[in-house]
């Protein structure tokens, strides 16, 4: 029975911690020297931006700032529902252990490990509705930058480019914030594993993140980045 193991489901938990956090800090490292979703994204915001500050009407940018939040938004507001119906579960969870008890009748769940495992993926979804706020506050930053913008032709090259960094690094910061969110979600499902073996929670945390690393550094979106 895997309950008689508590170590394990410890471990796991170290496990799973040590893979996030450790990929999390590798692909920030690796953003700086390779060429990936991150390194590509960064040079064309400020493309972008230096595109922006020539242009008469801005408009277009403003509506893209906009699609941008909309999408945050989602999340965000998705993260809450999450959380809400995860504490209805953890308040109920001597009737989950029940039903998950005559569903699948070889696990073995206690009413405090299970709470556990409730109260483990609640945790990680308050941090990404942090995120995902996060990068909506910074969103608005950039569209603050946006509407202050002065005119870039009557500006000398040297302030176009100095200016058009700063924001794009506004806006690439609030991508991170937003990717750190999602990143959880992703995190998050390799967890629901969790509730049928403590092993194959381990293995699927391996998986998920062998996909984020291929998303980020082999995908087709990074090379038809790389050739625009």
């Amino acid at each position: 029975m895997q309950n008689a193991f508590p170590w394990l489901d410890l471990l796991a938990v170290l496990w799973f911690l040590l893979l996030w956090v450790g990929y999390t800090l590798f692909a920030k490292r690796k953003a700086r020297t390779v060429s990936c979703l991150s390194f590509e994204l960064r040079r064309k915001r400020t493309d972008w931006m230096r595109q922006m500050l020539t242009r008469d009407n801005k408009m277009a940018d403003v509506a893209l700032i906009s699609t941008l939040e909309r999408n945050v938004s989602f999340f965000a507001s998705s993260s809450m529902l999450i959380l809400a119906g995860l504490l209805t579960a953890i308040a109920s969870s001597d009737k989950i252990a029940q039903v998950l008890l005559q569903v699948m009748p070889w696990l073995d769940h206690t009413d405090g490990l299970l709470q556990f495992k409730l109260l483990f993926l609640g945790l990680i979804y308050v941090f990404t509705f942090f995120q995902f706020t996060w990068s909506l506050r910074q969103y608005g930053f950039g569209g603050v930058l946006i509407g202050a913008a002065p005119d870039g032709k009557h500006l000398a090259e040297a302030e176009v480019q100095l200016y058009a960094n700063r924001a794009a690094k506004v806006i690439d910061q609030a991508a991170h914030s937003f990717n750190y969110g999602l990143r959880a979600i992703y995190f998050s499902l390799a967890a629901l594993a969790w509730f049928i073996n403590v092993w194959l929670f381990m293995l699927s945390t391996v998986i998920v993140l062998l996909v984020m690393k291929h998303r980020e550094f082999h995908s087709k979106a990074l090379k038809a980045l790389q050739e625009v």
